[in-house]
């Protein structure tokens, strides 16, 4: 059994391959630096090298590949974010419908269902589509928001502030990269599935903007302040950085296109995983914090 694997430095791809290893897996891993890999990983897979927006690369890649996990590795920031999604996919879905590949396991997000006005998940939507038209077996894990995404803020929690543009008091599901890397692999080493199936991964509750704050505070041993920004003001604020129109709308759009909705499919025992926002923070920002 040849499972291939994508983004494998990430925060959910090296967590599979730990994974897949402890289960007695050589995988073939499709990565720019095999440097980057967790030390003593590097003998016990099979890394090859290169570009996944490269098409032939990916192409060699799958070649003989039964599985595939696919996460999609286009920076948000990327120039067309959602062009480059797509165009980076289109070997995975030639090599399903060359029989190259017979399952996939996709990790989507919370908003793909919409197909539309999500901002860069809207291809994500479309990668769903993209996989169900080729007739191959997939699992599409739509997971909630990742814990991970507050370690881009440790600069202002350190200031005692949380700053967002979600709405204050909508609840969302928060989620543990490593939890979501836990059913990936389960999905891959699973050789009873078949047929096009929609998971939900999203931590153990939903949570509002306002208790992550709260959470934070029992957590950070500080007092941190949720701070609303507008949608203009994370515009503006990403232009004076730099960023190009489309990554802009790319990004704004995908809290905007969520406002007020529920994610799909609804939370059940499958979707939810074990790792609280409490046990996660106290693990990784809290140390991060400690003299700031």
């Amino acid at each position: 059994m040849t499972i291939v694997v994508t983004t494998p430095t990430g925060h959910v791809g090296s967590r599979v391959v730990r994974l897949l290893l402890q289960a007695g897996v050589r995988p073939r891993l499709l990565l720019r630096d095999p440097a980057r890999l967790e030390e003593g990983t590097q003998p016990l897979v099979d890394a090859v090298t290169g570009d996944l927006t490269d098409p032939e690369y990916v192409r060699a890649g799958l070649k003989g590949a039964r599985t595939v996990f696919w996460a999609d590795p286009t920076p948000h920031t990327s120039a067309d974010p959602i062009e480059t999604s797509l165009r980076t996919a289109a070997p995975l879905f030639d090599a399903a419908q060359r029989g190259d590949v017979e399952r996939v396991v996709f990790l989507s997000s919370v908003g793909a269902e919409l197909r539309h006005g999500v901002g860069h998940i809207d291809a994500l939507g479309q990668i769903e589509e993209g996989l169900n038209s080729t007739g191959v077996d997939v699992t599409h894990l739509r997971c909630g928001y990742f814990f991970t995404n507050l370690l881009s803020e440790v600069d202002s929690l350190a200031d005692g502030v949380l700053a967002t543009s979600a709405d204050p008091h909508q609840v969302m599901a928060w989620v543990d990269p490593r939890d979501i890397a836990e059913v990936v692999a389960a999905r891959l080493l699973n050789d009873d599935w078949a047929g096009q199936h929609v998971q939900g991964v999203y931590g153990p509750e939903n949570l509002t903007f306002a208790r992550v704050a709260e959470i934070l505070t029992d957590v950070l041993d500080r007092p941190i302040r949720l701070q609303t920004v507008s949608d203009d003001e994370v515009r503006a604020g990403m232009r004076e950085a730099g960023l190009p129109d489309d990554a802009i709308e790319g990004i704004v759009g995908m809290i905007a296109g969520g406002r007020g909705r529920t994610p799909q499919p609804p939370r059940d025992l499958l979707s939810t995983t074990p790792t609280t926002l409490a046990a996660w923070a106290y693990e990784h920002l809290r140390p991060l914090l400690r003299n700031r």
